[in-house]
């Protein structure tokens, strides 16, 4: 991996990360700086999402749940778009994993920075964390 595709990995990845926290989910105008006007979701159960649905779905949401992530892989699809790949699962109360899932994430680079254009998980089979499970 050249340091230019290293720099962008851990960046993608901080976004990526920060998207699973209680505090971006909960933030309307944050929200919306991290996800192109286009946004689409396929998620996890089968659902479509668009941006605006979104928007209202998770600020409202009571609980968030703990995700952990691991295993982040970036390709880069053009000069200012890039794929970034990666598996999760969540962390339940009593500490087990539940609900894993592989996500894919599209990101695109405009004047507003780095925002995901696409995303979709897709249920796998359980597995063990590549560290010790800890939230993302």
């Amino acid at each position: 991996m050249q340091a230019s595709d290293t720099s962008l990995l851990l960046l993608l990845q901080a976004l990526e990360v920060e998207l699973h926290k209680p505090a971006a989910r909960s933030d309307t105008e944050r929200l919306d700086a991290l996800l192109h006007d286009d946004f689409r979701e396929f998620g996890r159960p089968g659902a479509a999402y668009a941006k605006a649905d979104i928007l209202s779905r998770l600020p409202a949401q009571a609980q968030h749940a703990v995700v952990v992530a691991d295993r982040f892989e970036v390709r880069r699809l053009g000069e200012v778009v890039a794929l970034l790949t990666y598996r999760s699962a969540h962390l339940l109360a009593n500490g087990t994993l539940d609900r894993f899932t592989l996500r894919s994430s599209v990101w695109e680079r405009s004047t507003l920075g780095w925002q995901m254009s696409f995303h979709q998980g897709t249920p796998t089979a359980p597995y063990e964390p590549a560290a010790p499970a800890a939230p993302s």
